[in-house]
């Protein structure tokens, strides 16, 4: 199984579209989008230095931009692409390009959003001096402790021996000073503290923004950033999207998904190679291609081919499957048998972990056409559960 990842922020390096602008199509679609975000990716992706990029404002509709047309360099026909990727994830603003990816948004409106979100984030991150510092290795408990223990944030949980912390300067200070047993500290060369309180007026202003985001269901499992869990429905993709920006992006519990998905190839798109060198170390075993330049295009045809496969309701508009949103136990919530209604929000049961019991609900509502997993039964991420039909409302289906 295929799943294609979005690099996050600070993925970005001077230069790095260069090579892309020969490949057919790629400087036209920059074009557009940067006429959509007000931001010139060209220029940005192939002439500004690193500080020029470094800004959050420019450095995350960059990452957005050029993920966007890259993608279509490996799928020149989008339609394609559902039927061979099998999950789709991206780490914290990459989520924004995973989004587009399995059709939620539209790339006009991702641009929109995620030009207001590093405006947001930018403005937020000006109030106070905050940044973020890179912790390698260390007992993970342990870092997570002495970081709270110094009123900084756990901002990304990266997995594989990695946790990025956030907050004031001088919180990372005191930090780096007394690190835990075992841990090196990196300071990272970002403008603030992001995934944290800090970010909270970001927050408010892109909540605001959504409730004006028409979206549709992903085409594709997608998992979260919050919990690693798979979503299927589109407004919720787009609410977690907004409360992202002042939360802990939890990418190890990503990788824990992936594995449980069965997966066997990861590509990373541009600007790649953070994302699939987190993967080979949390998920050894499976093949891993970073795409960088177009000459890595060949080699990413090749692991589509090989590994691509339809996600478990492809061709079947997600809204009418209920998918599981992690792996656990299904437990029934619901009378329901083929052919009753179910009431929108309606709750269908409930999926048991060893620490959670997560609820499946039926977002739309919909006549029961078929249940496909019973009560007890164990579940896997992304797994349907149960097949409903659109109820008639106003005389029309």
């Amino acid at each position: 199984m295929l799943v294609v990842v979005c690099p996050g922020q600070g993925s970005q390096t001077p230069g790095f579209l260069t090579p892309w602008l020969e490949v057919p199509g790629v400087r036209d679609r920059l074009e557009w989008l940067s006429v959509v975000s007000g931001v010139d990716l060209v220029a940005h992706g192939t002439e500004s230095d690193t500080e020029t990029i470094r800004d959050t404002a420019i450095a995350q509709p960059l990452i957005v931009g050029a993920g966007l047309v890259t993608l279509l360099s490996m799928f020149p026909h989008p339609a394609n692409a559902f039927s061979h990727i099998g999950a789709g994830a991206g780490h914290s603003v990459g989520e924004i390009t995973a989004a587009v990816g399995a059709g939620v948004l539209t790339a006009e409106q991702a641009m929109v959003f995620v030009r207001e979100r590093g405006r947001g984030m930018a403005a937020a991150a000006a109030v106070t001096p905050t940044g973020m510092s890179a912790v390698l290795g260390g007992d993970p408990d342990a870092v997570v402790a002495k970081a709270e223990q110094h009123g900084l944030t756990p901002a990304n949980m990266n997995g594989a021996g990695q946790i990025v912390i956030a907050g004031t300067l001088e919180q990372l200070t005191a930090f780096a000073a007394d690190p835990p047993e075992g841990a090196r500290v990196r300071p990272l060369e970002v403008a603030g503290a992001f995934h944290t309180e800090h970010m909270a007026p970001a927050v408010s202003t892109l909540a605001r923004y959504a409730r004006s985001i028409s979206t549709h269901d992903p085409r594709v499992p997608l998992l979260s950033n919050t919990d690693g869990r798979v979503i299927h429905d589109g407004r919720e993709v787009l609410s977690r999207l907004v409360t992202q920006v002042s939360n802990p992006v939890r990418w190890d519990l990503c990788m824990a998904a992936m594995g449980d998905l069965g997966v066997t190839a990861v590509i990373e798109i541009p600007p790649a190679g953070a994302l699939t060198g987190l993967v080979k170390r949390a998920l050894p075993g499976v093949e891993t291609l970073a795409v960088k330049t177009p000459d890595d295009l060949p080699a990413a045809w090749r692991l589509i081919n090989e590994h691509g496969k339809p996600a478990n309701y492809e061709n079947q508009p997600t809204w009418r499957m209920l998918v599981s949103p992690i792996k656990g136990t299904f437990r029934l919530a619901t009378t329901a048998t083929e052919g009753d209604d179910l009431e929108v929000a309606s709750a269908v049961g409930t999926v048991e972990t060893l620490r959670d019991t997560i609820p499946v609900v039926a977002p739309h509502g919909g006549t029961v056409v078929e249940w496909l997993v019973e009560d007890g039964d164990p579940v896997a991420p992304g797994q349907p559960i149960v097949r409903l039909h659109p109820i008639a409302q106003d005389g029309l289906s």
